[in-house]
């Protein structure tokens, strides 16, 4: 039986069958029986193929998430004034127009945005190019160092505990009377007050301009922002028992403070505030603080090093090195010894020691100027003041430092004090004892803000003095402070002037008006704490509140504390200046002569010239000589 064909046959053309011929072989109707399925089976996929990648097809609202800024290949472009949209060749209106519409609206705001970011990266590509070279390179550079300052401190090490956990008198120091214990208090508060308003209105800057609210630095500090208040007052505020804010300048100087800067700075101001000021936040809290060894390491491998290229100051004495630079030294790195144990820093001091006994002083004087390029010394001024004051203070602080060991530096100092007291202090005709300048062989009657320490120095070392003479440095220590204290209250202000006169029937009055200024300065305040902690002298404190006083009158303002530039008018005007010092020592110095004397006692402790207390170290006088130290 015939297999009956699966599709029509009309329209199918049969061919002829001749006489004679044979019929068609079998295997060709086979054939063409395959040829149907596989024709199905093409038909049957094409279909699914068709149906199948309708469902796959994308969402057409996913276009809308890509912005590559090729809007007319994205979004194509429709024209506007047709009415509807064609779809198989039909025209469909009415709810087609709406979606024309909200189409219409995405695309420009799509627009919108391309055009917009295209504008903010052309303005970010014009402010980097307004940008000079040299910002850029600092740029590179502050990320260098940042880098750099990471890999150190994982790389540091860090400082053994304190050396002595037993330190006294580093907190209370209540006086017990009330009315003392009020001014204390008061003090305190002038303290909150300096540090408040530096820590609003000048954070991280150096210094602070309480009346324009802003930081402030000078050439000292190679104009970079250091910190230099809050280095500088954390002593302070830890002593005062402001620790909140004690624990913020240490989170600052953990984060914030970097020696490796592009500036010249003095080593002189970095020395006695940077390096004395973290030493004694590490003595009186017990903790080191994080880049306590980095920036130590970096200012001292600064300050050591030897490039041949003078760094001094141009005025001075054609680029001398200064006495009371590089005199004031000692204090600070004799503790770098002892806490790292590298000798270093000893033995650059003591070579500094060893140079000076060399040379030849006249009339037993140290002239304020040195020639590092000879050797010799420069013009013959010789202050006990200004230039040269701190050296005659480290000689003996490092005796007192060494407890009393280092006879070298007693005897250093014995010898300056006696040529001193033989050429520069006289008595005025009215009874004022003081102490001058000497000036290419002539005394200049003249005394300074800064010679006023010299009254405290005086009566710190009458202990040990030769022969019978401790009295006479105790009472020449008085008379000094009792000068000083005239200076303040023959002003206007009862406050002293940077500088002041006994000549021509002058005494202890400034003359010309760049001596009249008073900028926060501590020297008579130290002198009176000192008088007090050897005499207990109730007129010290007497003296030491009128200053307080006068100060919190006449320079406080809203923003801080300020210099004043006249202290002979009721009307003075401001300098807009808040001194770093004024926090480190003034306060200080107040705060500590209205409290008793287990605060910091005097014989475990010796304060830096920036009045930064460190503690006695027990080291014999073999010790500074073979440069080893003793823990």
């Amino acid at each position: 039986m015939t297999t009956p064909a699966l599709l029509p046959l009309s329209g199918r053309r049969i061919p002829t069958l001749n006489p004679g011929s044979s019929p068609f072989p079998h295997h060709r109707a086979t054939l063409r029986l395959s040829e149907k399925f596989i024709l199905l089976l093409i038909l049957s996929a094409f279909i699914t193929l068709c149906f199948g990648a309708f469902f796959f097809l994308p969402d057409s609202s996913k276009h809308k998430r890509f912005d590559l800024g090729l809007e007319d290949v994205l979004i194509p472009h429709i024209d506007s004034n047709k009415e509807g949209k064609h779809l198989g060749g039909h025209i469909i209106h009415g709810q087609g127009g709406h979606d024309e519409h909200r189409h219409r609206e995405e695309e420009e705001s799509l627009r919108s945005k391309i055009r917009a970011d295209h504008e903010r990266a052309l303005e970010e590509a014009k402010e980097k190019l307004k940008k000079s070279r040299e910002e850029l390179r600092a740029e590179i550079q502050t990320e260098k160092n940042k880098v750099a300052q990471d890999l150190k401190k994982k790389d540091s090490k860090q400082l053994p505990p304190v050396p002595m956990p037993k330190l006294v008198g580093i907190h209370d120091g209540d006086p017990g009377d009330p009315d003392i214990k009020e001014k204390r208090d008061k003090i305190r508060e002038m303290m909150k007050h300096a540090w408040d308003s530096y820590r609003q209105y000048g954070w991280g800057h150096n210094e602070l301009k309480p009346l324009a609210k802003k930081g402030h630095s000078t050439n000292i500090f190679g104009n970079s922002q250091m910190g230099a208040t809050i280095v500088d007052a954390l002593d302070t505020l830890y002593i005062m028992g402001l620790h909140d804010e004690f624990k913020d300048g240490q989170q600052w100087i953990e984060q914030n403070l970097e020696f490796n800067v592009n500036a010249e700075v003095s080593v002189f101001e970095v020395n006695i505030r940077f390096i004395g000021g973290l030493l004694a936040a590490y003595y009186l809290s017990g903790q080191e603080l994080c880049n306590f060894s980095i920036s130590i390491s970096i200012f001292v491998w600064f300050s050591l090093s030897c490039s041949g290229v003078g760094r001094n100051w141009g005025w001075a004495s054609a680029g001398s090195s200064i006495l009371a630079e590089f005199g004031t030294l000692h204090m600070e790195f004799v503790h770098l010894t002892y806490l790292t144990g590298d000798p270093a820093y000893l033995n650059k001091v003591m070579h500094i020691r060893k140079l000076l006994q060399k040379m030849d002083r006249p009339n037993g004087l140290y002239p304020n100027y040195l020639n590092p390029r000879t050797g010799r010394w420069g013009q013959h001024h010789t202050s006990v003041g200004g230039l040269g004051d701190s050296f005659y203070e480290y000689l003996l602080k490092a005796w007192l430092m060494s407890d009393k060991t280092d006879l070298e530096a007693r005897q250093l100092y014995d010898d300056a004090i006696e040529a001193i007291e033989r050429h520069l202090i006289r008595k005025s005709n009215g009874g004022l004892t003081f102490i001058g300048e000497w000036k290419n062989g002539h005394l200049e009657r003249k005394m300074g803000h800064l010679t006023c320490f010299a009254g405290g120095m005086f009566a710190l070392g009458a202990d040990g003095s030769p022969g019978e003479k401790a009295g006479h440095y105790l009472q020449l220590g008085a008379e000094i402070a009792h000068t000083c204290h005239e200076s303040y209250d023959r002003t206007v202000l009862k406050l002293g002037p940077e500088a002041f006169k006994f000549d021509s029937g002058l005494e202890a009055v400034a003359v010309r008006q760049n001596e009249k200024y008073y900028i926060l300065r501590p020297e008579v305040i130290e002198t009176y704490w000192y008088m007090w902690r050897f005499t207990h002298d109730p007129k010290y404190r007497q003296w030491g509140w009128e200053a307080a006083q006068a100060i919190d009158k006449y320079c406080r303002v809203s923003g801080g504390f300020s210099g004043v530039k006249d202290v002979y008018s009721s009307s003075p005007t401001y300098d807009d200046v808040q001194q770093s010092f004024f926090l480190a020592e003034t306060l200080k110095y107040l705060y500590l002569l209205f409290s008793s004397d287990d605060l910091l006692p005097l014989d475990n402790w010796v304060f830096n010239t920036e009045a930064h207390p460190l503690p006695v170290l027990h080291l014999a006088n073999s010790t500074l000589s073979a440069n080893n130290v003793i823990r």
